[in-house]
């Protein structure tokens, strides 16, 4: 353990779960069951890291994004992404504008919508690489540079985008180095029959009520910073090291399978995004450290749209949750 870092006390880990659980709390007054979806959401937003929410229409995407907002009491943008969207529609741009007197012109920075603590990024992979990438900077620096002028951008920030996994036609891949940047992607699947009846039954334009904010963005802020000051025993940090260098093929610990299947592993980014998504997972367990249970609890969330497989893979229906499973059955503990 590191024991430089701040002692992590009793009262930080109850009111990181109180937090969470009026989170929890306060979205199931909108969202009909997904809870293993809102828990995973909230737990990246605890940690403060971008959202990747994958799932076919229908499914409450964009409303579980607007109920997040609501119970945090963010500023919410969206901004639905299509193929003629350019970046300054989402950064913002400079115009130019002339004093009251009408003798001197001078170009102002208008905001966009990035600006904000929420941005819904509605089907990101409907518009062209070069608009993907406006969302880059602000997502790991919070900060927009626009004719060389850089603007910050307030914390919290946090990026939720969608995508449609069955629609292909008039779409673009995000490029690896910005799905890198997304902390979890969280795939929502179907309800149940029990949980569709209840959908059905509410109105088709349900409107969202008033619901009050479970605290401050300053007070979240504090919260998130208490993630940074969890200790990990070398232990831990070993297995999430092993775990994620066995996903490059060239690497010497590289199996038959991953060399079979995987055209390339993940980097660096993903072994600190899993140790701070099991340590989230740890506080809210009321554990101190986490343990390898929790990175084996986060590994498909945060691993899987970083893993790059091969035409073989795609060939015989093999996925990227199924190679991290492999990895999670035959990888053991070094005690």
């Amino acid at each position: 353990m590191n024991s430089k870092e701040p002692n992590l006390t009793e009262a930080d880990i109850d009111r990181f779960r109180k937090y969470f659980t009026a989170i929890e709390q306060g979205v199931a007054t909108m969202i009909v069951g997904q809870k293993d979806v809102v828990a995973q959401l909230s737990a990246g937003l605890m940690c403060g890291g971008h959202i990747l929410l994958v799932g076919v229409p229908g499914l409450g995407k964009t409303l579980l994004a607007k109920t997040i907002t609501k119970v945090l009491g963010w500023q919410y943008q969206r901004i639905q992404f299509t193929p003629d969207l350019m970046p300054a529609d989402i950064t913002g741009t400079q115009i130019l504008q002339s004093e009251d007197t009408g003798q001197r012109r001078e170009l102002v920075f208008h905001k966009g919508p990035i600006f904000t603590n929420l941005l819904l990024a509605d089907e990101i992979n409907r518009t062209p690489p070069k608009t993907q990438a406006a969302l880059l900077e602000a997502m790991q620096e919070l900060a927009v540079t626009i004719g060389g002028t850089t603007h910050q951008i307030n914390p919290p920030f946090v990026v939720i985008a969608t995508q449609n996994p069955i629609e292909q036609e008039g779409t673009y891949p995000l490029p690896e180095a910005q799905l890198d940047r997304f902390l979890l992607s969280i795939h929502i699947d179907y309800p149940s029959t029990e949980e569709e009846a209840v959908i059905a039954q509410r109105p088709a334009n349900l409107n969202i009520p008033d619901i009050e904010p479970v605290s401050s963005p300053e007070e979240f802020a504090s919260l998130v910073k208490i993630i940074d000051h969890i200790p990990i025993s070398s232990h831990v940090v070993d297995y999430t090291v092993n775990l994620t260098k066995h996903t490059r093929p060239k690497s010497t610990e590289a199996d038959d399978f991953i060399k079979k299947y995987v055209n390339w592993g993940v980097g660096p980014r993903a072994t600190q995004h899993l140790i701070t998504a099991a340590k989230t997972v740890a506080l809210l367990d009321g554990r101190p450290s986490p343990e390898v249970k929790d990175i084996k609890k986060m590994a498909v969330p945060v691993l899987r749209h970083r893993i790059i497989l091969n035409y073989k893979a795609l060939g015989e229906g093999i996925e990227s949750p199924m190679v991290i499973e492999h990895l999670l059955q035959t990888l053991k503990e070094k005690i």
